[in-house]
């Protein structure tokens, strides 16, 4: 530190917090050295700023010896520079504590900012020599695919094989659902007497329903939370009214606002349905979905900001709220395998909200 000037070592500042602390420091030095004490001392002994705090530590006040008889003029000199040299003396002190800490925070604070790495970009794919930990890895597709009572085949994503870390969790789109919202929404339970088939595909119970098994492509955002919700809702609309429509995820997305979260970083997937009983959705011909680039949509960073809301049918003589369709009711169904399997058997299609975890350790092989 004692090799480089002030100025040098604000440029090499780390942090704005580096930043001000250098900044109180040279406040501190400047404001000592225009101290008439102190000025005085410079000239003696050519003072700089790197011996600045040794001459500190070093410089006493010495008061005048009265020498014989003294006249009223000369004694009340003698008593002003008494005081004088008192308060400098306070005044140094207090400097000297102040300089003593600014230079023990500036060689702490910068080890502390620095002892916070960044997340590295690793990627989740795995290849081989691909020494990188993710979900998407060899041994958890051998696990799975080796349990008798699995019940799906586990298979590489090559979609998913470059993305790094911060991409993947950005289309991760569900917030947490605030407690107040559950409260408020009543949980469907089933009997346990209800018997339920081994193996169950709602594609082939309401075959006539040509949304059910459609998988569309989110995009560069992270609205998961709303696909699931519409989605779902024009499967209940073709299973229980026998109407085969698309229904606006946009509209959702771009229209919910903070009541469903924040759009393209995230929503709750319980909001969503408030939105359809309050305010509706209209059809995905009135308002398509905004990234039509479809599977060759851009890499996932920067994320693309949530749409604007407009209110306003894309086609021609449509009228916005002529296309709004409306869910009769909304309601949650409890975390519990019965419950959920019980709902899509009599009902069909849920959206559901898990955690996705990191892998981190070596599955058991069974």
């Amino acid at each position: 530190m004692g090799a480089d000037s002030p100025r040098e070592m604000i440029h090499r500042a780390d942090s704005p917090r580096e930043m001000i602390l250098w900044l109180k420091l040279l406040t501190a030095i400047s404001f000592l050295l225009s101290s008439p004490s102190i000025v005085g001392l410079r000239q003696q002994q050519e003072l700089n700023p790197s011996n600045l705090l040794l001459a500190i530590l070093k410089y006493k006040h010495k008061a005048p010896t009265p020498r014989g008889r003294r006249s009223s003029k000369q004694a009340t000199r003698e008593s002003r520079q008494l005081k004088r040299i008192d308060k400098n003396k306070k005044m140094g002190g207090t400097l000297q504590q102040q300089l003593l800490l600014f230079f023990f925070l500036s060689a702490v604070a910068p080890q502390v900012v620095r002892a916070v790495k960044p997340i590295p970009n690793s990627n989740l794919g795995v290849e081989e020599g691909d020494n990188s930990i993710g979900i998407i890895q060899k041994d958890i597709i051998q696990t799975v695919n080796k349990h008798p009572d699995a019940g799906w085949t586990a298979a590489h994503n090559p979609y998913f094989a470059n993305y790094t870390i911060a991409q993947f969790k950005h289309i991760l789109g569900v917030k947490p659902t605030p407690r107040d919202a559950l409260t408020d929404v009543p949980a469907k339970t089933y009997s346990r007497s209800l018997k339920l088939p081994k193996e169950f595909d709602a594609r082939s119970k309401w075959s006539h329903c040509s949304t059910i098994g459609n998988i569309l492509d989110q995009g560069h955002c992270g609205s998961c939370w709303a696909f699931g919700a519409v989605e779902c809702l024009q499967d209940r609309f073709c299973i229980h009214m026998n109407v085969n429509i698309s229904l606006s995820v946009n509209d959702l997305l771009a229209c919910c606002g903070f009541m469903c979260g924040d759009g393209c970083d995230g929503g709750y997937p319980i909001m969503a349905w408030r939105y359809f009983v309050q305010n509706g959705v209209v059809t995905d011909e009135c308002d398509p979905y905004f990234d039509q680039v479809g599977c060759n949509h851009p890499g996932c960073e920067p994320a693309y900001p949530t749409p604007v809301c407009e209110k306003k049918c894309k086609v021609r003589n449509q009228v916005w709220e002529e296309k709004k369709h409306f869910s009769v009711n909304a309601y949650r169904i409890k975390s519990d395998p019965h419950d959920i399997m019980s709902e899509v058997y009599i009902n069909g299609p849920v959206e559901v909200a898990f955690t996705v975890y990191e892998y981190t350790s070596t599955l058991p092989v069974a």
